[in-house]
């Protein structure tokens, strides 16, 4: 399969604090990536990257065979990237289904009951439904969450960004989520994921990318990747002579 996502060369600092360094890979339609890399290493930066909230200073960023590296972030979204962030980012004083057709109006560019249709499925989707007429300032963690993953896919993505979206759940939660996600994976969606929960990032993903101060250490399968000394080092904190 072709690629869906191709970055070459992608330069970004703010003074001296380089957060993509010659950021050079490709993601193939239908495959989930991982992101992996420690506190400040820049894999939030790539998203925002990749996303058009920030510009790089050098390199390119192309998506479906279109370069889209000087395209908005709205452009981006209305041409198939979507994301959801570390921290929830709801609208609070909304419902959960207002959030969910503010993604399918604005994202997808649906209208009228077609968006309302749309909406509901996502919902349904995402376990959401029971919580459709809930104002988001009132959910709990995990269902702000899978309102984050709702208002996402509420905009038709063929490309999903997922930023640490298990942090802060407990098994129990992070095992429901991970079925969700993998689902949507099914269906063909592309996905690439930033995750500092190992487990739930290892049974999705079919390839890693370690980053370390913008900066790629290594890539390939997930489990060979884990044993390397450089990511175990760098990543896990375990010194490699040890």
């Amino acid at each position: 399969m072709s690629a869906i996502l191709s970055i070459a060369g992608l330069r970004k600092s703010f003074d001296a604090v380089v957060v993509a360094d010659d950021t050079t890979f490709d993601v193939t339609e239908g495959e989930a990536l991982g992101v992996l890399g420690p506190n400040g290493a820049g894999k939030t930066s790539l998203f925002n990257l990749i996303t058009g909230a920030l510009r790089p200073d050098a390199g390119r960023i192309a998506f479906a065979g279109q370069d889209i590296t000087t395209h908005s972030a709205a452009a981006r979204c209305k041409e198939g990237i979507a994301r959801s962030f570390q921290i929830p980012q709801p609208f609070g004083g909304m419902t959960v289904f207002e959030n969910a057709l503010v993604g399918a109006t604005q994202g997808a560019g649906l209208h009228g009951r077609e968006a309302e249709a749309h909406a509901v499925d996502v919902l349904e989707e995402t376990g959401l439904m029971p919580k459709a007429n809930t104002r988001a300032g009132a959910l709990s963690l995990l269902e702000r969450k899978r309102l984050e993953l709702a208002r996402a896919m509420a905009a038709k993505p063929k490309l999903l960004l997922l930023d640490e979206i298990a942090g802060g759940l407990t098994d129990a939660e992070c095992v429901a989520l991970i079925d969700t996600i993998k689902r949507i994976h099914a269906g063909g969606t592309t996905i690439i994921w930033i995750e500092h929960v190992l487990h739930a990032l290892l049974v999705v993903v079919e390839r890693v990318i370690v980053i370390d101060f913008g900066r790629q250490i290594a890539e390939g399968d997930p489990a060979q990747i884990m044993e390397t000394p450089e990511v175990k080092e760098i990543y896990l904190g375990i010194d490699a002579d040890a």
